[in-house]
């Protein structure tokens, strides 16, 4: 006995060494975490424990939405190529769950056989029984994308009673599994069609605590003419509020997510910027990855905790001989007051809290008289954990992300808008006239130099003051001003010759049709008698 304490203290002075992010909550989740889950039945309410390949997996996007918005279409958007059990249709198409994973040759693997394998994060799935692993698949491929991130697609969300029940499976229950699981969810909208049925508005709902990794997508917004694309954004925005009750407004991309020519190519601009935006925030999840498990650890170990207070209070008022049925109803009926009372004595938040409604039909099959009372040693560890362990590991998330590229997906369309005249702004703002063989300034120069010779220039060059006069015409900012300053002073001596002055006319040009000033003067910007020439 004295062994084993004085072991336990020891581990518990010595901080715990890790090689990776990955192997570190691993082992946080097997020895601290875990035990309290088992000992109060955690997985029996909320989420089945943890393995493996769930700490060990490439970060996972999982596209939601109704039937027809385009989700498959998507993916082969995103990787330029079909992948095995696609099948794309006005119709509802995908009738499956589809994991869409890289491999090194074309197949598909289903699901019964996709559960048991340990390489793979679905094992728990299991649970969900045939009706739903007939219903699942995972497609892989050979694909630069994929080497990445994996993508899971989903069946068209139907609306009425009768096709929602007709599944054989709880549907929203395998959305919340995969939700806790994924680095981002996108939910896709047809312009056409932003009716939020029964069974898609109960599906956001079960979503609720992963707001944070919620993306929409307004897709097919090519087929509508401007003014009423502002009507559906804003019908969108109105329905989404109603659903997602956050007071943040959730991220809106607007564009037409595939290969085909624009039918109505008004808002082209708006549509490559959208798109350009939604590929750095899929770009971004690899070196993010670990961040996003490691956050998701301690809002399970949250919500364990809160857990073990709701599951031992019970069991405290429960009778030891007679009366029990009829206690269980009474604490099954009062679990709210129980839930006050608990935020009372150990000052948790209320957001910290499972849903009562949830909580309470989940009590109503469970034997009470089974349940643990509280056990303090179990909750230290944890809080121990989050306490210490965690920020050692944030340390160690900060220094894997430096070590990553900024744009660690490649491949897919991911490629096309990267380099060359198509990159999204190229030969636009201070890009423009990147491939003239002239000075792109000199265009204008004859007008900035009238402006210039008012300006009392001596030896060719004004004086800050002086500039400063016809400068603040703009109207834009001392910030902007300031810069575009530093810019346009090739030469750093504190003044301005006519050609760095039409430099500077042309920058706030650039600034007022609203581009965004470089941090450092490009190559083609600068004044041709003050390049070197080698």
């Amino acid at each position: 006995m004295f062994s084993w304490v004085s072991k336990d203290a020891r581990r518990k002075k010595e901080p715990e060494l890790f090689q990776t992010v990955a192997e570190g909550l691993r082992q946080l989740y097997a020895q601290k975490l875990l035990p309290l889950e088992e000992h109060y039945r955690f997985h029996e309410f909320h989420s089945p424990a943890l393995e493996d390949a769930d700490f060990d997996n490439k970060p996972m996007v999982l596209l939601v939405g109704q039937y027809s918005t385009g989700k498959t279409t998507f993916i082969r958007h995103l990787i330029e190529q079909d992948f095995p059990g696609m099948r794309i249709g006005p119709e509802p198409t995908t009738d499956s769950f589809i994991a869409v994973m890289h491999g090194p040759t074309e197949g598909v693997v289903p699901g019964n056989a996709l559960v048991v394998d340990p390489r793979r994060p679905f094992r728990k799935l299991n649970a969900f029984g045939n009706a739903f692993l007939n219903r699942f698949m995972c497609a892989q491929l050979p694909n630069p994308v994929l080497d990445s991130i994996s993508i899971i697609d989903t069946p068209g969300i139907l609306s009425g009673e009768k096709q929602r029940i007709s599944r054989g499976y709880d549907f929203a229950a395998v959305l919340e599994w995969f939700a806790e699981r994924v680095d981002r969810i996108i939910l896709l909208f047809d312009a056409h069609k932003l009716d939020i049925s029964d069974e898609f508005s109960e599906v956001i709902k079960a979503l609720k605590n992963h707001e944070d990794k919620i993306r929409v997508v307004l897709n097919k917004a090519d087929q509508i003419e401007t003014q009423q694309l502002m009507r559906v954004y804003g019908a969108l925005m109105w329905s989404l509020g109603k659903i997602i009750n956050t007071p943040e407004v959730v991220r809106v991309y607007i564009g037409s997510f595939w290969s085909h020519p624009l039918l109505i190519p008004d808002n082209r601009k708006l549509f490559e910027a959208e798109e350009q935006d939604l590929f750095k925030d899929i770009q971004s999840l690899p070196r993010n990855a670990a961040l996003r498990k490691l956050n998701d650890l301690i809002k399970r170990a949250r919500l364990a905790k809160v857990h073990a207070y709701i599951i031992s209070s019970l069991k405290k008022e429960m009778p030891n001989v007679f009366g029990k049925e009829s206690k269980k109803k009474e604490l099954v009926n009062n679990l709210g007051e129980i839930y006050q009372k608990i935020e009372r004595e150990h000052q948790i938040s209320p957001g910290d809290f499972p849903s009562l409604r949830k909580m309470q039909e989940l009590l109503q099959t469970q034997d009470f008289s089974k349940f643990q009372a509280l056990k303090p040693k179990l909750l230290d560890t944890v809080d121990d954990m989050l306490a210490n362990d965690i920020a050692r590991l944030m340390v160690m998330v900060r220094q894997e992300e430096s070590q990553m590229p900024s744009q660690a997906v490649k491949g897919g369309a991911f490629d096309g808008t990267m380099n060359g005249p198509f990159g999204h702004g190229y030969g636009e703002g201070a890009g423009e006239g990147i491939d003239d063989l002239e000075w792109v300034v000199g265009k204008d120069k004859p007008t900035y130099d009238e402006i210039f010779y008012t300006l009392s220039p001596v030896n060719g060059k004004i004086t800050g003051a002086n500039a400063k006069k016809e400068m603040v015409k703009s109207k834009l900012p001392n910030t902007v001003l300031g810069k575009i300053w530093k810019l346009a002073d090739v030469d750093k001596d504190g003044l301005l010759d006519d050609e760095e002055f039409a430099l500077a006319n042309h920058l706030i040009k650039v600034k007022l049709e609203g581009h965004e000033l470089p941090a450092d003067l490009p190559p083609h910007l600068i004044p041709p008698s003050k390049r070197r020439h080698e």
